[in-house]
C-alpha cells in the first residue's frame, strides 16, 4: 500500500513539474524599452505595455526606463528587450553602424514594427537669459540630453547646421529632461534642448515655474542638416505657458521597432493590439494622437518584421 502511495505521489509531483514547465514555456515576456520618465516615450510605453498584457495571451509585459533611442537599439540587438521606441535618425545610424552616433557595428537584428509620431526639437531658454536665437546660445549653459541619446544626437546636428559647436557654450550638461528642468528652475542652466513630442511634461513643468522663451530653428538651418529625417515644422502657439506665437523648428519621426529573434506570431499580435487600442495610447499623451495606421510604413529605415508585415497585409496596407 505504501508503495502505491509513493508511486502516486511521484506521478503527481512529476505531472505538476511538467505542467509548471509548460506554463513557464508558454509565458511570453515583452520588455518595452522607453526613455526617461519626463519624456513622451515612457507614458506611451507604459500604455503599450498594458495593452500587450491585456490583449496577448500569456504575455508578461513591462516598460523599462532607459536613455532612449541609442541605448534602446543596442539593447534590442543584444536581445535585452522585445520592442523599443527610437528616433528615425538614430535607427538609420544603427542600421548603418555609424560609430560616431554610438553604434560600433551594424545592428543587423533590428526590425521595424510601425511609424509613430514626430519628435520636435524644442530649445527652451530662461527668459532672463537674453537668449532669443540659436546664435545667442554662445557662452551660455545648455543641457543637450543624456550622452549619446537620440536628443543629444539631434543637438549635435542642429548646432552644426547653425554653425555652433559644444566648444562655443560656456557649459554643456548631458542630462535627461527632468534633471535639466530642475537645474533651469534653480538658475544653474540657461537653456535646454529636448527632442520630444509636443506638450512634453518636462517643458510644461518648466513653463509653469519660470518664464520661458522657445528658441526658433529656422527652415534654412533644418535644410543644412541634409538628412531627410529632419523636416521643417512648427511648435504651435500656446503649446506651453507663455509661448504666444508659433515657433519654427525641426521634426524627426519616431518608430517602434523589435528584433529578428521575436517570434512572428508575437510581433503580429503586438502590432494588431496596438492598432486595436489606439484610444489607450491617445489617452497616455497628446503626442500619441498623431499615430495613424496609414502612416505606419512611411520612411521605415530598417526591414519590416514578418509579423508586422502579416498584419499590414491583413488590413490592406501592403499588397
Amino acid at each position: 500500500m505504501r508503495l502505491f502511495r509513493r508511486l502516486f505521489t511521484a506521478i503527481g509531483l512529476g505531472a505538476a513539474f511538467i505542467a509548471g514547465t509548460a506554463s513557464a514555456q508558454s509565458t511570453q515576456f515583452i520588455n518595452v524599452l522607453t526613455g526617461g520618465q519626463s519624456g513622451v516615450y515612457y507614458p506611451v510605453g507604459v500604455a503599450l505595455s498594458q495593452i500587450y498584457a491585456k490583449e496577448i495571451p500569456n504575455a508578461r509585459s513591462t516598460a523599462q526606463v532607459t536613455r532612449a533611442s541609442a541605448e534602446n537599439l543596442n539593447l534590442l540587438q543584444a536581445g535585452r528587450g522585445e520592442v523599443a521606441f527610437t528616433l528615425a535618425d538614430a535607427l538609420s545610424d544603427a542600421w548603418k553602424g555609424n560609430e560616431e552616433a554610438g553604434f560600433k557595428t551594424k545592428l543587423d537584428k533590428l526590425r521595424g514594427i510601425s511609424g509613430l509620431y514626430n519628435n520636435y526639437i524644442q530649445i527652451v531658454a530662461n527668459a532672463d537669459s537674453g537668449i532669443r536665437t540659436l546664435a545667442d546660445l554662445k557662452g551660455k549653459r545648455v543641457s543637450v540630453g543624456a550622452a549619446r541619446s537620440g536628443t543629444e544626437l539631434n543637438a549635435r546636428e542642429i548646432f552644426k547646421a547653425a554653425g555652433l559647436s559644444y566648444n562655443d557654450l560656456a557649459k554643456v550638461e548631458y542630462l535627461p529632461f527632468g534633471e535639466s528642468v530642475e537645474l533651469m528652475k534653480n538658475r544653474q542652466l540657461d537653456a535646454t534642448l529636448q527632442s520630444a513630442g509636443l506638450g512634453v511634461a518636462s517643458i510644461r513643468d518648466l513653463a509653469t515655474a519660470i518664464k520661458i522663451v522657445v528658441i526658433p530653428v529656422p527652415p534654412e538651418v533644418v535644410a543644412k542638416i541634409g538628412d531627410p529625417a529632419y523636416q521643417p515644422a512648427v511648435i504651435p502657439a500656446n503649446t506651453y505657458t507663455g509661448q504666444t506665437t508659433d515657433v519654427p523648428t525641426a521634426a524627426i519621426p519616431n518608430f517602434l521597432v523589435t528584433h529578428a529573434g521575436v517570434p512572428d506570431d508575437v510581433v503580429y499580435r503586438m502590432t494588431k493590439a496596438m492598432y486595436d487600442n489606439l484610444d489607450t495610447l491617445y489617452a497616455a499623451h497628446n503626442a500619441a494622437r498623431a499615430i495613424k495606421r496609414e502612416n505606419a510604413l512611411k520612411g521605415m529605415p530598417v526591414p519590416l518584421h514578418p509579423g508586422a508585415e502579416r498584419y499590414y497585409r491583413e488590413v490592406g496596407l501592403l499588397k
